[in-house]
């Protein structure tokens, strides 16, 4: 997904919001991640079900499905683990 409209970033932008409010509620960056990453999950999952008349057709699909989606997420990840390396200030992190 080379190419971001600016209501993708939004949406995006949106979401993280959200992540950030609960790092605010006193959660962790690891509980918040591991709840957004299952959420994501479960709305991916939901989207690929509606595409599908039957569980059968889905599931005869599944390793491809599972495979479009882990292609997308290394792609957003390696793009965004380049950026970071770039532009984060990793002088301001807390290691633990």
């Amino acid at each position: 997904m080379s190419e971001k409209s600016n209501e993708f970033l939004q949406r995006a932008d949106a979401q993280i919001a959200i992540a950030n409010e609960q790092l605010q509620q006193g959660l962790t960056l690891g509980e918040v991640s591991a709840s957004y990453m299952y959420g994501s999950v479960r709305f991916s999952t939901y989207m690929a079900c509606t595409a599908y008349h039957t569980a059968k057709d889905m599931l005869a699909e599944k390793d491809e499905i599972i495979e479009y989606f882990t292609k997308e997420y290394k792609l957003a990840l390696e793009e965004h683990l380049n950026n970071h390396a770039v532009t984060h200030d990793f002088t301001q992190n807390k290691i633990k």
